[in-house]
């Protein structure tokens, strides 16, 4: 990905030209990071389905989920790593057209091992789609105008994960199961062709060189990802059945020894690298600590209208389509306020919208009418809206030269995380109420604190900054030198003012 991760570090895009921007690429980027996350949520419903047409138990028949987010989140970091010394555009073919033909494969499973087997390498293929996405929209366009590209991935992604059970509902109506599987098909050529034809060419897909891959062999890439896979699978296996029986919540007590395992061998220390040479660990927080809220919002409210209240599945549907709606409305606006003002206040307006949208939901109640919930919902999207592309564009501008997947994929997978533990969570939140409703006031309630922690964590990211910085200047002044490079200033020569941090806006990201 050598050339094209140039950006970072002052390549191709440095300089570039208003007629030289991509946005064909952006476009393709978003249409990916939609039918990625439009996968994730679009089958959940068609559980049952399977279930019945495959003749296997519901507990089978929900490893076609399983099947799909554990290698997603396993190999999302390992992917980085490899992606960071491969062909960008052969690896965006080569990953969008398997992932396709993993569609077609699910979609003809005639028994349960066949669709396990198709789901789990549409998410190894999956893990790379969501670490090329930001890479294709920050390398498509000029610097200064990454906030508004990165807001394109940023915003469709979640517009998928919404919009899925809305889509899946009446494929399952009118078509069937099988129907959930190809719904992606058309999407995926699209974005095959405009990378086909709008990406520069790289020479060809080409493997890592063995002794300059930062996670070594291929087999200690397989054990990074293990590691991670496991101590993910034991949190969501200790806070899905911790309803049943609060005890199960100390199965996820291993994941912590086991990410410890992990930060220690050759395949962590580039992440931990990364995220200490971009100093942008407190904004991968935010991204998980929000899509968290984000999903266990969502999964609630549903569960509230349908059971709770009472309401149509088409009710429903349009109902939550609110949320999608204020992401679509304000994702847009939040790039250009990024591109002007900054990412970071930007990205901090939009989290603190968010928390105050999902605070007003916390009286649900099952007198409260679908208009009551969907402004709210409106509201809180708007504020995911803002937030998405501009905490990305933080992200990917402070990412060092040469490691711009890494980076990429730490921030998805962060965000990926956020987005599985999200429901689980709010299911875990039930295990401590009452009825129903006191549960979901609960599981909202839980919700809003992991968006107050997002902008926290966008604030403390913030003060970091600026205390790293002001020590550098200080340091500079002491010893005699500039304080933003290594050479001396020449005597009488009047110090510079502090640079500008690039994460603060999209504008300077050679700050």
């Amino acid at each position: 990905m050598s050339a094209q991760q140039s950006p970072a570090g002052g390549g191709p895009t440095a300089g570039r030209g208003r007629s030289e921007d991509r946005w064909s690429l952006v476009v393709a980027a978003g249409l990916l990071s939609f039918v990625a996350m439009l996968d994730m949520n679009v089958v959940n419903l068609a559980l049952t389905d399977i279930a019945d047409g495959l003749h296997v138990s519901a507990t089978t028949a929900q490893w076609a989920v399983l099947g799909y987010q554990l290698p997603l989140v396993a190999l999302l970091l390992p992917a980085g790593r490899r992606l960071d010394q491969v062909g960008t555009r052969s690896a965006l073919l080569l990953a969008v057209s398997c992932f396709a033909l993993c569609s077609v494969l699910a979609a003809a499973a005639p028994w349960a091992g066949w669709l396990i087997a198709a789901r789990l390498a549409q998410g190894a293929f999956g893990a790379v789609l969501f670490v090329l996405m930001p890479v294709l929209a920050a390398t498509a366009v000029r610097p200064e105008l990454r906030g508004r590209a990165m807001s394109v991935p940023a915003t469709l992604g979640p517009l998928g994960a919404v919009t899925g059970p809305v889509v899946g509902g009446l494929l399952l109506d009118h078509v069937g199961w099988r129907a959930v599987f190809l719904v992606k098909l058309p999407v995926c050529l699209v974005a095959l062709a405009i990378a086909y034809r709008a990406a520069p060419r790289d020479g060809g897909l080409r493997a890592p060189a063995r002794d300059s891959a930062p996670g070594g062999s291929p087999g200690r890439s397989l054990g990074d990802a293990a590691l991670i896979g496991s101590a993910v699978a034991a949190v969501l296996l200790g806070l899905t059945l911790a309803p049943g029986a609060p005890a199960w919540l100390l199965l996820a007590l291993p994941a912590a020894p086991l990410v410890v395992v992990w930060c220690r061998r050759p395949g962590g220390r580039p992440v931990s690298t990364v995220l200490r040479a971009s100093g942008t660990a407190a904004v991968n927080g935010s991204v998980l600590a929000l899509a968290a809220g984000f999903a266990a919002n969502h999964y609630l409210l549903a569960q509230h209208l349908r059971r709770d209240a009472g309401i149509s599945a088409t009710t429903t549907a349009l109902t939550m389509l609110a949320f999608p709606l204020g992401m679509v409305l304000a994702g847009r606006l939040g790039g250009r306020l990024a591109d002007r003002w900054g990412a970071r206040p930007t990205a901090l307006t939009g989290a603190c919208v968010t928390a105050l949208g999902m605070l007003l939901l916390v009286p649900v109640d099952a007198d409260w009418t679908p208009a009551d919930i969907s402004w709210r919902l409106a509201l809180a999207g708007a504020g995911m809206g803002l937030n998405g592309g501009p905490v990305q564009a933080l992200v990917m501008t402070a990412a060092p030269p040469g490691q711009l997947a890494t980076a990429g994929s730490v921030v998805q997978l962060a965000r990926s995380l956020g987005f599985a533990l999200g429901p689980a969570l709010a299911t875990a939140a039930g295990a401590f109420g009452g009825d129903h409703v006191t549960d979901v006031r609960a599981g909202i309630g839980l919700a809003t604190l992991m968006a107050v922690t997002a902008a926290a964590l966008l604030l403390l990211h913030h003060r970091t900054e600026r205390t790293d910085r002001t020590d550098r200047t200080a340091h500079g002044q002491r010893s005699g030198h500039d304080g933003r490079t290594d050479r001396p200033r020449p005597a009488g020569a009047a110090a510079p003012a502090p640079a500008p941090a690039a994460a603060d806006h999209a504008a300077e990201p050679h700050a």
